[in-house]
């Protein structure tokens, strides 16, 4: 510090440490033609020194005034060396990023201001910082103070520009901090993270589109916001990433598929109807890979075929069909026996056209894998019993004609016609109410002598 001592003069420090903004900036334009000389004699030490003296007497001062001045003075510094800048970078930078969290709101405005200064000389020097830079401008884009937001929004501008225009930048060191903020719910913080997706999406050479499973889920959870504004960003990221999906469909469709089945029964309705949107393309282009997940997308859309938006009905309708057309082998990971579960699941909902649309998937299964859906079936026939009770017509019709096709088997049509009768005899109301059409229903679907 003596040394520092010997090359900055009383007045230039005295300056530096004034409560006038004017005469801060003053003594930083000498402070910055002082480091100049300093960078073409290649006095590195001298220079290290004065960064030093800057930092520990000035930054990390009680004085707010002293703290101002040595932010203002490591950004004289940093324009003083020039092209020698990035070599001393990681004396300079730290104690200012410290500085963002002073409990003084003009600390904070004049850390901003000087970041944004070093950051204009050293350019991609300076993405070496990045994540705790982006840490920071993540805080102060929700900063109590207007100023400090201003300011930390050009600071933020600028990075972007940085980010964007080199090749230093790494995606792989990033995703996890991004990940880890995306479920901050405070709405300044959300525009700036969505900006930032946005801004790295729009880079080819950044394969965001490869990390989407990373922040996908919380897209998603933006698309609730009571902001509109923050609803619209969100939505349209996500439109931007379906869209590059379709044209390079090389993605991790499984560990999206989890996040998409988990938002499709969100309370939100426009958080639903963009997840089914999400799952119906998904069951298009997903191809082998989509396969193991079927079960779970299945119990997705059964649930939506019900809803109560229409646009959100078609959708479920039109995914559901897309997914029963496919003829998947339980070789390629097409689970049975979690079909079924999912199907049976369903045959207790509320809503008709969900049961309906469970028993044409029970009805399929047994079409198309009649031995595997035979092996499962002590899970699912107690079920199929008790849905010949359903109060819809139509349901009890459909539950009658996969009776019918299990009936094939001699000992499952026993075990039909032993559940009916006794059935009729202990629930005289179903006997009355659809006694006989449960008896000439299955009359026309199996062979009439054996059922009567």
């Amino acid at each position: 510090m003596a040394d520092a001592l010997n090359i900055i003069p009383p007045a230039v420090l005295r300056g530096l440490a004034d409560k006038l903004y004017e005469k801060r900036k003053n003594s930083a334009l000498e402070l910055e033609g002082i480091v100049k000389q300093l960078a073409v004699a290649g006095e590195r030490e001298k220079i290290r020194a004065v960064i030093n003296l800057l930092t520990t007497e000035f930054t990390y001062s009680p004085q707010a005034n002293h703290r101002k001045g040595g932010l203002i003075g490591l950004a004289a510094v940093t324009v003083g060396l020039a092209r020698e800048a990035p070599q001393h970078l990681e004396q300079i930078v730290p104690p200012v990023l410290n500085s963002f969290l002073d409990q003084d709101g003009r600390v904070r405005y004049y850390a901003c201001e000087a970041l944004y200064n070093i950051a204009k000389v050293v350019r991609g020097e300076f993405i070496v910082f990045f994540n705790k830079i982006f840490d920071a401008l993540c805080k102060l884009s929700a900063d109590s103070d207007a100023n400090v937001q201003s300011a930390a929004h050009l600071l933020d501008a600028l990075v972007k520009d940085i980010v964007t225009e080199g090749d230093q930048f790494s995606i792989e060191e990033f995703i996890p901090l991004l990940r880890e903020r995306m479920n901050v719910l405070n709405p300044f913080v959300r525009q700036f993270l969505v900006g930032w997706i946005t801004v790295l999406d729009s880079v080819p050479e950044i394969d965001m589109l490869g990390f989407l499973p990373d922040f996908l889920d919380g897209l998603f959870n933006m698309l609730s916001d009571s902001s509109h504004e923050i609803r619209q960003q969100a939505d349209s990221a996500l439109s931007e990433f379906l869209a590059e999906i379709k044209n390079n469909p090389n993605v991790d469709f499984g560990r999206m598929a989890e996040i998409l089945v988990q938002r499709a029964s969100s309370p939100d309705e426009f958080t639903r109807l963009t997840s089914i949107a999400w799952i119906n393309e998904f069951v298009r282009i997903g191809g082998d890979q989509l396969v193991p997940y079927y079960a779970d997308i299945l119990g997705a859309i059964l649930p939506l075929i019900s809803d109560k938006e229409e646009k959100i009905r078609v959708l479920a309708r039109e995914t559901n069909e897309e997914l029963r057309a496919i003829h998947a082998d339980p070789a390629g990971g097409f689970n049975i026996e979690a079909m079924l579960s999912i199907a049976r699941s369903q045959l207790t909902s509320e809503r008709e056209g969900t049961k309906i649309e469970a028993l044409h998937w029970i009805g399929v299964l047994l079409a198309r894998h009649r031995q595997e859906v035979i092996y499962y079936l002590n899970a699912i026939f107690d079920s199929l019993l008790k849905a010949l009770s359903d109060p819809s017509d139509e349901v009890v019709l459909l539950v009658l004609e996969v009776h019918a096709s299990i009936a094939r088997d001699a000992s499952h049509f026993r075990q039909l016609v032993v559940f009916l009768v006794h059935n009729f005899r202990s629930n005289h109301s179903l006997l009355e109410k659809r006694g006989a059409l449960i008896v000439r229903r299955l009359c026309v679907l199996l062979d009439a002598e054996h059922v009567s």
